[in-house]
This record gives C-alpha cells, structure tokens and sequence, in this order.
C-alpha cells in the first residue's frame, strides 16, 4: 500500500477506531473523533478530460470542496439554503462554470457576503443550465468561497418526495435522492462531472421525528434540536468523490448492527428483515479485503429504501442505497449487496472520468461482485451467476445498433443513461473475465490489486485503462498482448473471437427439464422445482430452445397454466423469479398472469424489472396495450423520476 493511498491515518486503524466508538449502540453508528475525519489526504488534480455532459471547465476553475446548510420542506416538497463551494482556479482565471437544473437561484456571494455577479445560461435537454459565477481574478491555485442561496423544485429529478403511503410504515414521509448519472445538479450547485471529485460536508434540517442519513460520516448521532419541532443532523465526507454520489435520505429510520463496521437502516417495520437478510454483508467486506485491498472509506452501512427506488442499488460511499425487492427471506439475492460493496474500490476509488466509460464502473463492479459471490459462496454459485449474465448479454446484443455494443461510446449529445445497460455491466465483466483467465489468476490479481493503489481518486478512461494494463499486466509481452485484443474489447462492437461462454453443470438438469417441458409438452409437476435454487429457478424460466424463433413465445396458454397451478408463480416472491414468470406468461399473453403484474408494478419501482415488463406488454399489440395504459396511470405516480423517464418513451404520459 503506498503513502498515497494510506494518508494520515490507515483504512485498518480507522475500522478499529470505528469499532471502539460503535460499541453496543443499536441506534445510530457513532460519530467518528475528529482525529479520524481525514480519512485520506490525496492531492486534487485538475481535471483536463474532456465531459460532454458538463458545462464546466475545471481546466480553468474547478470545485474541490462542497458545504451544505439545507432544510427539508415536506408540505413544498423542496430542499432550501445554502451551498458553499470552494474554487481553486488558474491564474488569469476571473469565473467558474457549474452544472445546474431548474433550481431557484436567489443570489451568490463571497466568504464576506459580498455579491458576486451570475448568469444561468439556456437550458438544454437532459443538460440543464450553466450557473456562471463572476470572480476576483485567481493570482494563482489559491481557493475562493461562493456561498449559493437556493431552493430545488418539487419536481426536481434527483429527488423523490414520498407520502407516508408510498412507505412500508405507512405512517410518516420519506425522501431520498438519486444522483447518477448527472441528476446531482437537480439539487445541488455545483460542478456535476464524474471526473471533478469534490468532498462534501452537509447540516441538513429536518422534521424532528424523522431521522436524515446521508452518503457520508454522521457527526451528529440524534440530530440537534434547533426550531421547534425540527433538528439538524451534520455529516462530512473526507474523501473527494464524484458528485453524483452524494446522496441523501430522510424518513422514519432505525438502525441495527452487523458488525463492527457495518449495519442496516431500515423503516422499523421492515428493520428485522433487512437485518436478517443483509447480515452476509461483512464477511463479504472481509472477503473484498482480502482480494484487492483494504476498505477504505470507514463504515459500510446499507439503506434499506422504499419500493419505489429506481435502481437496485446505489453504491453512495459509506452507505449503500438498496431496494427492498432484494428481500427474499433466504439471502438468495445478496449478489446486489456484493456488487454494491465491490464499488467501493472499482466506481467510488477508481471512477470513469465521463460517461462515456460507464463500463470502467460497472464492468470492473460486475467481475469484482462475482469474485466475492466465489469467495463466501462457492465457486458453483458464482459460475451460475456468470451464465445468466452471459444470457442476458446475448439478449442485449442483438437489441441494440452496433455502435451501442461497445464498451467505450461516444454519448455525445445523449442521455447518459442510454449508455448504462447490460453492455457495461456485463460485457464488461466478461472482457475483465478474459484478463484473468488469459493472463493467469494470481497474475491478473496482483495487477488488479495495484490498478485500485495507482489510480485511487483519480478520473479513469479507456485510454489511460488500457495503458495500464499495458504497462503493468502485459508488459511487453507479445503474445499475451494478441491473445488478450484489448483494443477489440473496448473499441469494437459485439464480442471479440476470444469471449468464452461460461458454463455451469448446475444448469445441465435444468436445461433437460425446461426442454421436456416446453418442447416435449412434458408436466409442471415433473419438474425438481424445490430442489432448484434462485438462479436455476431463473434459468429455467428464461429458456428458449436453441433453434426457437425469439419473437414467438415458446409456452402455450395451458402450458402456463398448468405452471401456474403446481407451482403457484404469481405468487411468488422472490422478485427475480416472479420477473422471469411475468416476462414467459405476458409475451404468451396469459391473462391470469396480469393481475399478478399489476400488483408487481405497483409495489415497487426498480427499473430493471418496470421497464422490460411494460416493453413486453407493449409489444403483445392492443392486448398488451391496453393493460400497459391502465397500469401505467395507476403506477406511474408511484416512481422515480428515472424509471419514469425510461417508461414514458415506451407507454406515453397517461
């Protein structure tokens, strides 16, 4: 480990430090002393990569670090006060640009609450606006304060105001925020690029009977009793990250431990589950440790959201956002929670400078998950996992236009979010696969342990990716350098000539039960279902003949049923298996499975499952149409800004 990376004070010390202060308490994570709050004291590096989807130009000014002092308006639905940003700029400079989106800004001042003159510039699609804000001329790198007065807006895209209703209490409101991929500039003024790293300290006002979390160490466990009926919780990040992982939360929470340095906050009603269910999270951050280094952003704690989270799951430094769908009751869906947590080295340490390389993020996340999943469960379990992915890759390859299925795009003048599907997470994973197993597991190691050392806080992209491994993997071998065809990996569209199809003697009984039953008219009742685990049960379900036509359904309406009945399917719930049964039933237009995808898609708003199963609705013709519709109106009200972006372009605004 080198100085850079070790700081002032060491990821070990600073866990055990993080025990000593934890103690019995079953409420809240203690404070960190203040002796530990610079977790890391890496040098900020101005940023020279170029983002399509920012106005700044941090070559010239660039943010570095963010205060926030807001209050929580539950009846406006708004987030109000002041963020105070601190601005190193080259010399000559006399401006800074930041990324805004329909905030209400009210004025900007200096550190002495002198104005400064401003300027929000056009806005553009999904871009939002420049916040130009005049500034003395910089003599050199020294740092300048603006102090930004400000409100967001109800609809403001990163936030989702949630009425008691929308919660699994019932009882109070909750709020929470969403930041990925450039929404962070929805609600807070700043420069809202990957590649800009800033930290962040926060005071953030609230109802007194509602608790704030934030992606970040909590300083004041409790809250502060200010105005009646409110109180202020105050939090600070040490380490520089990219923006769109600040990330907050605010509702009727509890906490409880897992261990020293891990634990769950959950709604009390739903505390117990989230608990039992996530309790495999620390050794998991054991078994991270053990591959590629020590942890070393303090606690790793999770957030159980409500339903309606858009994703299923958000890897905010510290504290994890998460889905309930991932509540199964048998922990047979905690890969999320490994997926999340390998973030924190590949995402979080290491991230892509622009979106343009999502897949350094997410392909990098998707080995790393699996390489954990290995390591506390098996190697079986972790294979099986590969080969659904492998599947859903192959589906996702044959969707999207040649230029998509590259790892490194060109979003210019695009929604980022058109960039994060199954390619960078899965495509990835694979090309990083191929890195192993071609140069050798111990090898490979050894160099992926040293790419999270040498690059920690520092933007990545494909080119400065591959001259690392070039430099540091390959090193001027040629034939491991043919063999691997990074180039073709990353710049290429589809799958190199290399990409291996990982296989898994678990799924071969599966293979031969799902071709008796859907090929050969075979029975429900012959097929081992109890014996199967999740991923067979998926494989299952997900299975298509090799020579099938992929446009026709490959069950019949009394085949369906007779699934249906012995092994009751809409009611099942495990989420990824009540997914893959409602995807077979509804593209074979099974009417006795809508009622169950009407009660799916209306308690809970993950994405990766809204979003396909109305694009097979919507597919069926007018069938399908009409229950899209009807659905739609009933459950759009009910979802992230995220998701229902993704679904209007399918269903239309009801």
């Amino acid at each position: 480990m080198s100085q850079k990376l070790i700081g002032r004070v060491s990821a070990l010390a600073l866990a055990a430090a993080l025990s000593a202060s934890l103690g019995a308490c079953a409420t809240a994570p203690a404070a960190v002393d203040e002796s530990m709050a610079q977790i890391q004291n890496v040098p900020k590096p101005v940023n020279r990569i170029a983002d399509s989807h920012s106005y700044a130009r941090p070559a010239d000014a660039r943010v570095v670090h963010v205060d926030l002092d807001l209050k929580a308006d539950f009846d406006a639905h708004v987030l109000s006060g002041k963020a105070t940003l601190d601005v190193t700029g080259r010399r000559g400079v006399d401006q800074v640009i930041l990324d805004v989106r329909n905030l209400d800004i009210r004025s900007v001042t200096d550190a002495q609450g002198r104005a400064l003159a401003w300027s929000v510039g056009a806005d553009q699609a999904f871009m939002g606006q420049p916040l130009t804000v005049k500034l003395p001329t910089f003599a050199g790198h020294e740092t300048q304060k603006i102090i930004i007065d400000y409100a967001t807006r109800p609809d403001a895209s990163a936030l989702q105001w949630l009425n008691p209703q929308q919660t699994a209490g019932k009882q109070k409101p909750f709020l929470f925020s969403q930041g990925q991929a450039i929404l962070t500039r929805t609600w807070i003024p700043t420069q809202d690029s990957p590649g800009i790293r800033q930290t962040y300290t926060a005071r953030i006002e609230a109802p007194a009977d509602l608790t704030v979390v934030m992606a970040a160490e909590m300083l004041t466990p409790g809250g502060e009793a200010t105005t009646p009926g409110h109180k202020a919780w105050r939090f600070r990040m040490a380490n520089p990250i990219p923006p769109y992982l600040i990330a907050i939360g605010v509702g009727d929470l509890a906490f409880a431990p897992l261990d020293e340095r891990t634990g769950v906050w959950a709604e009390p009603s739903s505390l117990e589950a989230s608990r039992h269910e996530l309790e495999p999270t620390a050794q998991m951050v054991d078994a991270a440790e053990a591959l590629y280094g020590p942890y070393l952003w303090g606690r790793y704690d999770l957030l159980m959201l409500p339903p309606s989270f858009p994703f299923g799951g958000m890897e905010n430094p510290m504290l994890t956002f998460a889905t309930p769908t991932i509540i199964a009751g048998d922990r047979s869906l905690v890969s999320l929670v490994a997926h999340e947590l390998a973030h924190s080295w590949s995402g979080n340490l290491v991230t892509n400078a622009n979106w343009d390389d999502f897949w350094l993020n997410e392909g990098f996340t998707s080995y790393f998950e699996n390489r954990i999943m290995e390591a506390v469960y098996g190697r079986d379990a972790a294979v099986q996992e590969q080969v659904l992915a492998w599947g859903g890759l192959q589906d996702e390859l044959k969707s999207l236009p040649p230029e998509d299925t590259r790892l490194h795009l060109d979003l210019t003048g695009r929604d980022p979010d058109e960039g994060m599907n199954t390619i960078a997470y899965d495509k990835g994973a694979a090309f990083v696969r191929t890195l192993e197993e071609t140069a050798g597991r111990a090898k490979f190691d050894a160099w992926l342990r040293g790419y999270f050392e040498r690059n920690a806080f520092v933007p990545m992209t494909s080119e400065l990716f591959l001259k690392d491994v070039r430099e540091h993997l390959v090193k001027g071998d040629a034939a491991l350098e043919a063999a691997l065809q990074l180039d073709n990996w990353v710049y290429q569209p589809g799958l190199p000539s290399n990409a291996k199809a990982p296989v898994s003697s678990a799924f071969v009984g599966v293979d031969e039960a799902a071709w008796a039953f859907f090929t050969q008219k075979g029975k429900a009742a012959d097929i081992p279902w109890s014996s199967w685990n999740t991923q067979q049960r998926m494989r299952f379900l997900n299975w298509k003949p090799p020579i099938a036509n992929a446009d026709a359904p490959i069950a019949s309406v009394t085949q369906l049923a007779d699934l249906e009945t012995v092994l009751r399917l809409n009611e099942e719930g495990n989420s990824e298996v009540r997914f893959a049964w409602l995807q077979l039933a509804l593209s074979a237009r099974y009417e006795p499975s809508v009622a169950s995808a009407e009660a799916f898609l209306t308690s809970m708003g993950r994405r990766k499952f809204v979003l396909p199963l109305f694009q097979t609705l919507w597919n069926q013709g007018d069938w399908g149409q009409a229950h899209a519709r009807r659905i739609y109106a009933k459950a759009r009200p009910l979802y992230h800004p995220v998701t229902t972006g993704s679904v209007d372009a399918v269903v239309g605004q009801p």
